[in-house]
């Protein structure tokens, strides 16, 4: 058989193979624009949200009907026409957002071009407005022109959308939930991406691509709830799936490739789903899938804009099964997927990706895992859960691990590990640690030969001489011992916690490696940079300065154990209100420092993280400037990749320490205690946490509902210098003690409440709070005798220059 004829054979098997939806995928895609429905249009206006379209004069032309849809057009303009898009953001911090990258706190930017792709009801609303305004003026000899031009930009716009599309066209909540998308392309600012997406927390986004240090990024200029969401009028859907419980089995080959069959016990939000949206990562391939034993068709293409925009490195499939699903039932979903999500670092040392993203998932539920792993005997695997058994098989090792209790996520750690266990209480914790060190952080020899040449031509021959470059030794003891040290520190890092916030629910903790700069803390399984298992002298050099040094071998381990409560019992409710887990667990860990280390060593580290916060960039600005921290994963973007991080770890410990100077140190305890406790296996979202906080304010406090901090502090930017003014005058026991609070260094419309505390030689200091203000702020205390000391905001309980 010649290889054309293997090739259409091929090519019709997979064809059969496909399925109706990847047929319906390819329908929309060959689609093309349609030339008899192109128009002339004129004074048109197109609303979608808060997002408002002007074609003032050029054609349009929409795509050819699928399904009897349209789903794409492309508007284009003569030299002389024009087009506007206008969109006004509702919030001051979003004004601010979009002048860092318009120069103006609206947008309102002419184009020539646009493509959009959409599923809701743009055509027909288009339809009716053209109508309205008379017969349109049909122009199908320009539609040729404009479908040759255009078809290949509108087929791969879709096909960057393509798994939203299907979904949408799949769901009978089509016209209430489906998506618009433009890319635009500005006259003054390039080309803009906006999207209007019912699905979405935040349904108005405007933004562009960029890149930086050879980078892609999207930066988003502008996102925020629409109008008719804001005011109540519409709700955003809700989830479409739970997930009570997993069942994984789980193959490692010798190649490190991991072949999976994951068993999803899936419970469907919404009456008559006909399709169920899964994430994982893009190193892993979908081959089958099954509901209730009966096949179902995968849909998992690339959607790389899409992904882009959506601020995640995973990808979105669909799973189709043969007939609509009931709501509230039951129905277990197999998935055979496999893919190369492990790495080697070198001497036996691995880096394992896609920790939370290696199986089929969505929205991080709290499920039960009963996982199952079948690996090479020369290595050791970890994973969440208690190990319920290990065995080995000829060249293989299996191990079963389980969770006896819900939790938001599994992953697995593997290398060839030295081990130590410690026990405190009803607590275990097993501590992993590499027995080679990895191979950027090992030894390196180093030869060195002379610069004076040998006899005769060629390098020299003698002498010769070799040096090993290489970390001191550690001068603290052997490995083991060391070992040990680390994991006694852990166990009391996880008790001092569980004396806060309660006991965890998992009562057995495995800490394992990972090569890198970074920790991540799942339930019950802790990954740990190899930085932090090494003596401090034995570190690199880049990472030897005081607060690296504390980070490595103090707050890192006790940031990852916080998880076990800030993220893993009680979490964020969007992506949004991720800052409130990550700000929890970092000033957690910096509470265990402080009890440890003193109330110098929690300072250290602060005023480290204002330093870091005011640091200036390229573009002159600081990184604390980038956003607010409720931005989330916006602000990483072309002009500061670095901001996220330091914004959601760093300010966000700030503005948990300022809340604790705002409660005092009693009822901030007692806070954090009630927080696990109310809110255990439940979301939180950012103006929750704000009220739930203002509970635990002493009586009379200012801003009894904290509104105008977290206005401030959480949903806007700013640092301020502060200066205090003031005399003391007349005689006890009626001393007037007045002055002003003058701020520098923040827009004109920052405010904040700041503390001032006259102090006396005997008896409890006075506490005056004053808001600040771009104009000097008076005040004025009466107090029975003269004061030793006007201070202000003496505990540094206010992030300040």
């Amino acid at each position: 058989m010649s290889r054309l004829a293997i090739a259409l054979l091929l090519a019709a098997a997979a064809a059969r193979a496909a399925g109706p939806t990847a047929e319906l995928a390819q329908r929309i895609a060959d689609a093309g624009l349609d030339p008899d429905a192109c128009y002339r249009v004129r004074d048109l206006q197109f609303v979608r949200g808060d997002i408002r379209i002007y074609f003032n004069d050029g054609y349009l032309i929409f795509g050819k009907k699928v399904d009897g849809l349209r789903l794409s057009a492309v508007f284009s303009a003569e030299t002389d026409g024009d087009a506007e898009l206008i969109v006004m953001p509702p919030t001051r911090s979003e004004r601010l957002s979009l002048s860092e990258y318009t120069k103006s706190p609206n947008l309102n930017e002419h184009f020539r071009t646009a493509v959009m792709v959409f599923t809701d009801e743009t055509f027909a609303d288009l339809e009716v407005r053209m109508l309205q305004r008379r017969d349109p003026e049909s122009s199908p000899e320009r539609g040729a022109v404009l479908a040759s031009e255009w078809d290949a930009v509108v087929r791969n716009f879709v096909q960057s959308f393509q798994v939203r599309l299907i979904r949408d066209l799949l769901s009978d909540k089509r016209e209430q939930y489906g998506i618009f998308y433009a890319a635009l392309k500005g006259r003054t600012l390039g080309n803009i991406d906006i999207v209007f997406d019912p699905r979405s927390n935040e349904q108005v986004l405007v933004g562009q691509l960029a890149t930086h240090n050879e980078r892609t990024f999207f930066d988003i200029w502008t996102r925020f709830a629409a109008r008719a969401f804001r005011q109540g009028q519409r709700e955003v859907a809700p989830p479409d799936l739970s997930v009570p419980a997993y069942n994984i089995e789980a193959t490692l080959e010798p190649d490190f490739n991991l072949r999976v069959v994951t068993r999803a016990t899936v419970v469907p939000a919404m009456e008559g789903r006909r399709a169920l949206t899964f994430d994982i990562s893009p190193q892993v391939r979908i081959s089958a899938v099954r509901v209730d034993g009966e096949p179902a068709e995968v849909f998992q293409p690339e959607s790389l804009r899409s992904t882009l925009i959506r601020g995640t490195v995973n990808e979105t499939f669909l799973v189709v099964p043969a007939k609509p699903l009931t709501a509230g039932r039951e129905y277990q979903v197999e998935f055979e997927h496999a893919g190369n999500v492990i790495t080697a670092a070198g001497n036996q040392v691995y880096f394992v990706g896609a920790r939370g993203a290696w199986y089929p998932n969505r929205y991080s539920h709290f499920s039960r895992y009963d996982l199952t792993f079948r690996y090479p005997k020369n290595l050791d695997l970890v994973a969440t859960g208690k190990a319920t058994e290990t065995r080995t098989e000829g060249d293989w090792k299996v191990a079963r691990f389980r969770t006896d209790v819900p939790v938001r996520m599994a992953g697995f750690n593997l290398g060839e590990y030295d081990k130590q266990t410690v026990n405190r209480g009803p607590y275990t914790i097993d501590v992993y640690a590499n027995r080679q060190i990895e191979a950027a952080l090992a030894p390196r020899r180093m030869v060195i030969v002379p610069s004076t040449p040998g006899p005769g031509p060629g390098p020299p021959r003698e002498p010769r001489w070799t040096v090993d470059i290489q970390p001191p030794s550690d001068p603290s003891g052997d490995a083991t011992a060391r070992l040990e040290r680390f994991a006694n520190e852990i166990a009391s890092a996880l008790e001092f916690m569980a004396g806060h916030f309660g006991a965890p629910v998992l009562k057995h903790v495995t800490v394992s490696p990972i090569p890198g700069t970074f920790g991540q803390g799942f339930p019950g399984l802790l990954y740990l940079s190899t930085l932090a298992y090494l003596d401090p002298a034995q570190r690199p050099a880049a990472v030897r300065d005081e607060y690296a040094r504390l980070f490595y071998s103090e707050i890192l381990h006790a940031h990852e154990i916080a998880h076990q409560w800030w993220g893993n019992i009680v979490t964020s409710a969007t992506p949004e209100d991720d800052w409130i887990m990550e700000a929890l667990a970092n000033y957690s860990a910096l509470m265990y420092v402080e009890r440890k280390k003193g109330a110098g060593a929690m300072t250290t580290v602060l005023e480290t993280y204002r330093d870091h916060l005011l640091t200036k960039g390229d573009s002159g600005r600081s990184v604390e400037s980038a956003g607010p921290i409720v931005w989330g994963s916006r602000l990483v973007s072309s002009q500061s990749p670095a901001a996220w991080r330091l914004i959601t770890y760093e300010k966000g410990s700030w503005i948990i320490h300022m809340l604790r100077g705002r409660l005092g140190d009693a009822r901030f305890l007692e806070m954090l205690g009630q927080l696990r406790k109310r809110y255990q296996y439940k979301p939180i979202s950012t103006d929750e946490f704000r009220a739930f906080v203002s509970e635990f304010l002493p009586p009379r406090s200012p801003d009894p509902k904290l509104e105008a901090f977290f206005e401030q502090f959480v949903y806007s930017t700013g640092v301020p210098t502060l200066k205090l003014a003031y005399t003391v005058r007349g005689t006890a026991p009626q001393i007037r003690v007045a002055g002003s609070v003058a701020q520098a260094g923040v827009d004109s419309d920052f405010s904040a409440h700041v503390p001032i505390e006259i102090q006396f030689a005997k008896g409890k200091p006075v506490i005056h709070w004053v808001r600040t203000s771009s104009d000097p702020v008076p005040f004025s205390v009466i107090v029975p005798q003269a004061p030793a000391k006007v201070v202000l905001d003496p505990g540094g309980s206010i992030l300040r220059k």
